[in-house]
C-alpha cells in the first residue's frame, strides 16, 4: 500500500505568486542575447527580463491523501486508487501528480466540510460523462450518450451499473449531510428526470449499522490485504450542533496498522488514545497558527501533551506554516505535498504469531 499526501495545508490556504521565467522563455531570451552579439548593460538586461517574466502561482492544496493498493482497479489498469477526502477542488492536486478523475477508483469521505467534499462535483460529473471511465461502462453505453441512455432506459437502469462509476465509501451519518451539500450541483443532468448521488457513485456504507453490525472494507494488496474501518472522533462543537469526523484505521493482514484520524480535536473522545497506541503510523493533522481554533490539535498540544511514544509514530500535516519543533522532538516527520510512504515499511517485521 502506498499513501501519497496530495494536500497538506489548512482549509483556506492559498499559494503565492512570484515573478518567474519559464524554461521556454529563458531559451528565447538566450537566443536574443546571442543574436545581439554584444554585451548588455544592466538596464538593458532588466528590460529584457521584464519582457519575459510572468506571474506564476505556487498553490497550496488542502489536506487530502491518495492511497494505492496493488489490486485490480475498476478502470482495468494500474493500481486501485482511493482518495481519502477530495479537497476543495481535487483537480489541481491530482494534476500535480499527473492524474485526473479518470485515474481514480474510489473516494472515502470523512466529514462534510467543503475542504473535504468540494471536489465531489468534479469527480461525479467528469466520470459520469467519460464513456471510457471503465471498460464495462463503454460496453454498457455502446454508442449512446450517457444522458440519452439514462433517459431512454431509466426504467431498466435507475442508476448506472456499479462497475461503471467510482466507489464512494462513507459512514451513514456522513452520507445524508453529503447529499444535502452536493445536491444542487449533482441532482440535475440535462434531460434526465431522476438523478441522485447513486447516479454518479457506487455507494458503500462502512461503520456501525442500524442492526448493530460494523461494516468494514477489505482491499487486496498483492498477496496480502488491508481492512479499512471508520474511527469516530469529534471535530466541531457548536452551541447546538456537533460535527464528527470519521477517520480510518487500515489494518494489514499481517499486523501493521495505519491510522488516519482526519480532522479532529485533540483526544476527543479520549478513547482515541487507544487507537493511537495500537497504530504503527499516524497521519496527524495539526495547526501552527498563533491563535488555536480548537477544532484541530495545535502543535503545542502535540508537543506538550502527546505521549512521546505516540509522537514517534506521527507524520504531521494540515498546517499554514511548517511546525517549529523542539530539537528533542520525537515526531516521525513532517509531510509536504507529494510525499509518499509505502506500507508496511521494508524494515518492518510482523509480530510473533503473525509471521508466515
Amino acid at each position: 500500500m502506498k499513501i501519497t499526501a496530495i494536500g497538506v495545508n489548512a482549509a483556506f490556504s492559498t499559494g503565492t505568486y512570484e515573478d518567474a521565467i519559464t524554461v521556454d522563455d529563458a531559451r528565447s531570451m538566450i537566443r536574443e542575447l546571442l543574436a545581439a552579439g554584444t554585451e548588455l548593460n544592466e538596464e538593458q538586461l532588466e528590460r529584457l527580463l521584464a519582457q519575459h517574466k510572468r506571474r506564476l502561482y505556487a498553490p497550496r492544496w488542502q489536506s487530502n491523501f491518495l492511497i494505492e493498493f496493488d489490486m485490480p482497479s475498476k478502470r482495468g489498469r494500474g493500481p486501485y486508487r482511493l482518495l481519502v477526502d477530495i479537497g476543495g477542488d481535487a483537480r489541481h492536486a491530482l494534476k500535480a501528480l499527473g492524474l485526473s478523475s479518470s485515474d481514480i477508483d474510489g473516494i472515502y469521505i470523512s466529514h462534510p466540510h467543503n475542504d473535504h467534499i468540494g471536489g465531489m462535483e468534479y469527480m461525479g460529473l467528469t466520470t459520469l460523462f467519460n464513456p471510457y471511465y471503465t471498460t464495462e461502462k463503454k460496453l454498457w453505453l455502446g454508442d449512446q450518450f450517457i444522458a440519452d441512455k439514462l433517459f431512454l432506459e431509466q426504467s431498466l437502469w435507475p442508476d448506472p451499473p456499479s462497475n461503471t462509476k467510482p466507489d464512494l465509501f462513507i459512514h451513514k451519518k456522513v452520507l445524508e449531510p453529503l447529499r444535502r451539500a452536493v445536491g444542487p450541483g449533482l441532482d440535475t443532468v440535462q434531460g434526465v428526470p431522476d438523478v441522485r448521488l447513486e447516479t454518479y457513485f457506487d455507494i458503500h456504507l462502512v461503520g456501525k449499522q442500524e442492526d448493530g453490525t460494523t461494516i468494514t472494507h477489505i482491499f487486496q494488496d498483492g498477496e496480502e490485504s488491508w481492512t479499512m474501518k471508520p474511527v469516530f472522533a469529534m471535530h466541531v462543537f457548536s452551541s447546538s450542533e456537533e460535527m464528527p469526523s470519521y477517520g480510518i484505521s487500515l489494518q494489514y493482514s499481517r499486523g501493521y496498522n495505519v491510522l488516519m484520524p482526519t480532522d479532529i480535536q485533540f483526544m476527543i473522545p479520549p478513547q482515541l488514545e487507544m487507537h493511537y497506541r495500537k497504530a504503527d503510523r499516524i497521519y496527524m493533522d495539526c495547526e501552527t497558527s498563533p491563535f488555536p481554533s480548537g477544532v484541530h490539535p495545535h502543535i503545542s498540544d502535540l508537543i506538550n501533551n502527546l505521549d512521546p511514544e505516540i509522537q514517534k509514530k506521527c507524520l504531521l500535516y494540515h498546517y499554514d506554516g511548517v511546525p517549529n519543533l523542539p530539537e528533542n522532538s520525537q515526531f516521525f516527520g513532517i509531510l509536504r505535498s507529494a510525499d509518499h510512504h509505502v506500507y508496511p515499511p521494508l524494515d518492518w517485521e510482523p509480530p510473533v504469531g503473525n509471521k508466515e
